[in-house]
């Protein structure tokens, strides 16, 4: 088998085809996170001085999620920075919690949510403009 010369892509790839590592193998083809999911906006902050050395077995995308988590970042942000689908970076965490670099803070819940026939009110009083 011949290597390519330097500078020479594979004919199959072009500027325009976007990343070639298909997402689900940044994941192992995992869907589900061990842990209750992740909001969109919870904050994900890393660990101060984490040792990712020893973690050999870290992606490069698991590392730079470590790196933009340092100032604490929510979760649809880091998506965003990485360019990757929300579902992968969820997974990604995952791992990222499940070896103690990062914290997840999620956002409180609402306790108090509107009655029906106050939304329904409100609905009926916008139709009205």
């Amino acid at each position: 088998m011949s290597a390519d010369p330097p500078g020479r892509q594979h004919e199959w790839l072009d500027d325009d085809a976007g990343p070639v590592v298909r997402p689900y193998t940044l994941t192992g083809g995992r869907v589900r996170t061990t842990a209750d999911g992740f909001d969109l906006v919870a904050y994900v902050l890393a660990k101060p001085d984490p040792d990712l050395a020893a973690f050999p077995e870290l992606h490069p995308e698991h590392r730079l999620l470590v790196e933009l988590a340092g100032r604490g970042t929510p979760v649809v942000e880091l998506a965003a920075g990485l360019d990757l689908a929300v579902g992968v970076v969820r997974v990604l965490l995952d791992d990222l919690l499940c070896r103690g670099l990062v914290a997840v803070h999620q956002p409180r819940r609402a306790t108090y949510l509107p009655d029906n026939d106050i939304l329904k009110a409100v609905v009926d009083g916008l139709r009205a403009l």
